[in-house]
């Protein structure tokens, strides 16, 4: 298995002019999951043909873009989302400012795109044509996200379609590309776009879920920031759908409150629990957690493919 950690840590980040270059290194260098790049070579592994890949190495160019891209965009939604924290560190903007982390970010996108032109010349023209319409995806996921924050009603379906452009996306062709790059033949690459859009709404329907009742020292951030922003999670359109009238008066009146932070946060957490909105989210979880795992049965049984299946079950009862 390719130490991602190891390669991304010899990325060449020091380089003038250091204010450009350094909140590159700070950001890259912060952890997380590095679960793009891993699903990228795992599904490689999962339908590696000897006769069509030379080594995994045709694989990492592609991992490593798919790395660097997913934290293009963190850095760029802090902005937007005025986070304060990522990872259990200030964020880009907060560290340095604004302009930097516009700037930076842009130049992460850059360095995305020199990372995927190394993909072996047969496969890139594929590669680089799935690459552009999931950053495009990504683009309007987020603009849906943001125009959410404004609209008075909207609905779980969209909500989900939303999470699929921005989040799962990515994931999907993740495994895609790694999976083609491989050798993988037709079927073989649905099957690993459709595990990974599935396990990408579940991993952000956990997310939505964990902004609300996870452990801010595993999980990364403060909790209750959706609700302080009335961001549209599962969650809250939950609530909308299924309280009752006295109940959904209370939290539409929380929902105008701007100055009663640690207060709201509280109020609509017990809402949440009142109602049951978070086992109703579990269920749902659980729903494309399962259409994930139904995908492996189209891939070839292997080490890497029941990684696969032990990785949708984590994700979806993580912590951070």
């Amino acid at each position: 298995m390719i130490d991602i950690n190891k390669e991304i840590a010899q990325l060449n980040w020091n380089k003038e002019p250091r204010g450009l270059y350094e909140p590159i290194e700070y950001t890259l260098a912060s952890g997380g999951k590095r679960l793009r790049p891993h699903l990228a070579i795992i599904a490689a592994e999962a339908v590696i043909n000897g006769g069509l890949i030379n080594s995994m190495d045709d694989v990492l160019p592609a991992a490593l873009a798919l790395e660097v891209f997913h934290n293009f965009t963190l850095v760029h939604d802090d902005v937007m989302d005025r986070a304060e924290v990522r990872r259990g560190q200030e964020t880009v903007h907060r560290k340095w400012n604004n302009n930097t982390a516009i700037l930076s970010g842009d130049q992460m996108l850059i360095e995305a795109y020199k990372l995927l032109a190394q993909v072996p010349a047969p496969k890139l023209p594929q590669v680089l044509k799935w690459f552009n319409e999931m950053a495009t995806g990504v683009c309007e996921g987020q603009q849906y996200d943001m125009e959410f924050e404004h609209m008075s009603q909207v609905s779980i379906e969209d909500y989900l379609k939303m999470i699929e452009l921005k989040t799962s996306v990515l994931l999907a062709n993740a495994m895609r590309i790694g999976g083609y790059i491989a050798g993988a033949d037709h079927s073989q690459q649905e099957a690993l776009y459709q595990y990974g859009l599935n396990i990408g709404i579940a991993f952000q329907i956990q997310d939505d879920i964990l902004d609300v009742y996870g452990d801010p020292k595993t999980f990364g951030k403060a909790i209750g920031g959706d609700i302080c922003c009335n961001k549209k999670t599962i969650l809250l359109l939950t609530a909308l759908d299924t309280s009752d009238a006295e109940s959904k008066a209370e939290l539409l009146q929380w929902l105008m409150a701007t100055d009663q932070k640690e207060e709201k946060i509280a109020a609509v957490t017990a809402l949440y629990n009142r109602i049951g909105v978070r086992e109703a989210c579990e269920v749902v979880l659980e729903e494309y957690t399962s259409k994930a795992l139904a995908q492996l049965d189209l891939l070839p049984a292997n080490s890497a493919t029941e990684t696969l299946r032990e990785l949708a079950e984590q994700l979806a009862i993580r912590k951070s």
